[in-house]
């Protein structure tokens, strides 16, 4: 007589996304939020580095390995919220957009800037 074991199958649940708020890296004289640009002229510079809305108007921008979300209504754009979704790929788009933009990546959990 054969016993079989039965092995339930979990399924992983879905790594957590690492979220990071990005904002301008010059602060502006009165100490508030310096505006990274309008929408148009953020969603046409990340064009370059292959990310942008998956409808017109969208606030959600897509690219390699990253999502970014634009608060709606707001214009110009002081901050945007980045979910990483795959670590092989997001980073190097995202030392890309460092460089190109100047902006700054703020870790809300331990509060490192890079």
């Amino acid at each position: 007589m054969t016993w079989f074991r039965r092995v339930r199958y979990r399924a992983e649940p879905p790594m957590a996304r690492k979220r990071y708020v990005i904002q301008h890296a010059i602060p502006s004289a009165d100490g508030s939020l310096t505006p990274m640009g309008t929408r148009a002229e953020l969603v046409t510079g990340l064009a370059t580095c292959n990310t942008g809305p998956d409808q017109p108007n969208g606030t959600v921008l897509y690219g390699p390995g990253i999502e970014l979300v634009i608060a709606p209504g707001e214009d110009p754009v002081r901050q945007m919220e980045m979910a990483v979704t795959d670590d092989d790929i997001a980073w190097t788009i995202i030392h890309r957009m460092k460089k190109q933009f100047g902006w700054k990546f703020i870790d809300p959990e331990s509060g490192r800037t890079f």
